[in-house]
């Protein structure tokens, strides 16, 4: 067995980065950019009233000062004049400041009369004006990588960029295998269960940007499995769920070296999750997680979903973890890292008492993962412990 740290790093020693391709604005929230967006113009492009009300000097803004308005200013619409002595523009936000003015004075702070305006007693410091390159400069930039917020796409779209250069989304092919498989739906037989592992996991990997491919269940035949090699052989990783242990009917690694699997390292000191597999079958990156429905999930979450990322260009690390303080008294661990399906609660994490590999209910009501270090001492509440909000 080998640590987690060394499982991972031989996962990212497998893949490289995808190419990139164009989207449009309207599809790149979420996927991860590979060209740095330069902002192509100054935003804003002119001083900008903050407010609405009259843009004058601001060097005659006090309290009973009287003015005449000359114009009015409105966003998209400027005043073409320039405000003189004892002038003001009557001014809305957005719009573009006048030449001259330098002060915009809210309209609550001002009083009409017959031919303009006078300023009232509590007039405020202003200028209420947004300067010319405010937010951005030509030349700024948002970069390369990142996974694009809904606000980085406002601001592409801002530096008018109308088209985003991202990652391609990594295809992942999901082979789920065994006998015992049925798909949701379908009626069991009396020895049979329902598959679930390929379609969290199918979620899991398109949260993270990837595109999931769910091929057919694979038997515990070598003529089954072959088959499923055989459709996989487009994608850009293969991810395999069930049959890399060692039981008579556990076929994967078998098939995968027959056919040329250039195997990394197999079973990983974690738990659960210790039957992991992983290698190159030709050149294409396989990764083969255990059967049981949660221990095929914290995979999942320690090792898939860093290795998408790497895919399309982000850091090569493992997700971020945290600490937090234990609710309750936890027992020593064993040799294996161990990641315990646990809640946060006002008092701390709180892991669940049945941390069965079986039992997907126990991971539904999980947002976070205790990680227990290998051999690590008993814990008692109060202690702080490391964690993986999941969430």
């Amino acid at each position: 067995m080998i640590p987690v740290e060394e499982a991972l790093a031989g996962l990212f020693g497998l893949i490289t980065p995808l190419g990139a391709e164009a989207v449009p604005l309207t599809r790149a929230a979420g996927r991860v950019l590979a060209a740095d967006v330069v902002a192509r113009r100054d935003q804003p492009p002119f001083a900008a009233s903050a407010m609405d009300g009259y843009a004058l000097r601001a060097a005659e803004a006090a309290p009973g000062a009287r003015f005449r308005v000359i114009g009015e200013a409105a966003a998209g619409a400027r005043f073409a004049g320039t405000v003189g002595p004892g002038e003001a523009v009557r001014i809305f936000t957005g719009a573009p400041v006048p030449e001259g003015a330098d002060r915009v004075v809210i309209q609550e702070d001002t009083e009409t009369t017959a031919d303009g305006i006078v300023l009232t007693e509590g007039l405020d410091a202003g200028p209420h004006i947004r300067p010319a390159g405010g937010d951005f400069r030509t030349g700024d930039r948002i970069a390369a990588p990142r996974r694009l917020s809904p606000a980085d796409v406002a601001l592409a779209a801002a530096m008018n960029h109308p088209v985003l250069q991202v990652a391609r989304r990594p295809v992942v092919a999901l082979i789920s295998t065994g006998d015992e498989l049925v798909m949701p739906g379908e009626d069991p037989g009396p020895d049979q269960i329902v598959a679930s592992n390929t379609f969290g996991l199918k979620a899991l990997l398109e949260a993270e940007g990837a595109e999931a491919r769910l091929l057919p269940l694979a038997r515990d035949t070598e003529a089954s499995l072959r088959m499923a090699f055989d459709l996989a052989a487009s994608a850009d990783l293969i991810v395999t769920i069930g049959g890399a242990s060692v039981g008579d009917h556990d076929l994967v690694g078998k098939v995968a070296a027959d056919l040329g699997l250039d195997r990394a390292f197999w079973k990983v000191a974690m738990r659960p999750g210790k039957p992991l597999m992983a290698g190159r079958l030709s050149g294409t990156p396989m990764i083969g997680l255990p059967g049981n429905p949660v221990s095929a999930m914290v995979c999942g979450h320690v090792f898939l979903r860093p290795v998408i990322r790497a895919m399309q260009g982000l850091p090569a690390r493992p997700l971020e973890t945290t600490t937090a303080r234990l609710a309750v008294p936890v027992a020593a661990n064993g040799p294996r890292t161990h990641y315990m399906r646990s809640e946060m609660t006002a008092e701390g994490i709180r892991p669940f008492a049945s941390q069965d590999s079986a039992l997907l209910s126990v991971l539904s009501r999980a947002d976070t993962f205790l990680i227990r270090p290998p051999d690590a001492a008993a814990a008692a509440p109060g202690d702080t412990v490391a964690c993986l909000h999941i969430g």
